[in-house]
């Protein structure tokens, strides 16, 4: 399985009925999908392709943050806990992301408990992995580059 749904373990029942949810999208590069300030309708799942994900700084500029390709779980964060999405996502190449509408995504997180944990230990991850960026950012400015999903995951 190569996704962040198997950073968080999931049981293959439980991955198979989340991608029974999803709708795969088609974005051609360029291609925004979604930009910060908009409603968090969901979230997506890289299947195909890369990302940048684009991090608006004070004179509306965008600054880039990272690019990211396949297995990536983009908008998990701001889904959960946010009415708005906090960062701009284009499509860095033609690229394939399932979607999964934040209604029916927790409808399901109320009926699998076991799942919530599992997601709650991803944000948290996902919060850890951001202080390292910032941090080695902080350190080493330049321009990111595309990481693997092994390194992404380390």
């Amino acid at each position: 399985m190569s996704s962040e749904f198997a950073r968080v373990r999931l049981s293959q029942e439980l991955e198979q009925i989340l991608r029974g949810m999803m709708t795969p999208r088609i974005f051609p590069k360029g291609a925004t999908l979604f930009r910060q300030g908009s409603a968090a309708d969901g979230i997506y799942l890289v299947e195909q392709g890369a990302v940048r994900v684009m991090l608006p700084t004070a004179d509306n500029k965008n600054q880039l943050l990272e690019i990211l390709g396949s297995g990536a779980l983009l908008g998990l964060g701001d889904t959960m806990g946010s009415n708005f999405y906090r960062v701009t996502v284009i499509a860095e190449d033609h690229t394939t992301a399932s979607f999964l509408d934040r209604q029916t995504f927790l409808q399901f997180l109320s009926s699998h408990h076991d799942f919530c944990m599992q997601v709650v230990r991803l944000l948290s991850d996902n919060l850890h992995g951001l202080y390292h960026k910032f941090r080695s950012v902080s350190a080493h400015p330049g321009r990111p580059r595309r990481r693997s999903l092994n390194e992404q995951l380390s």
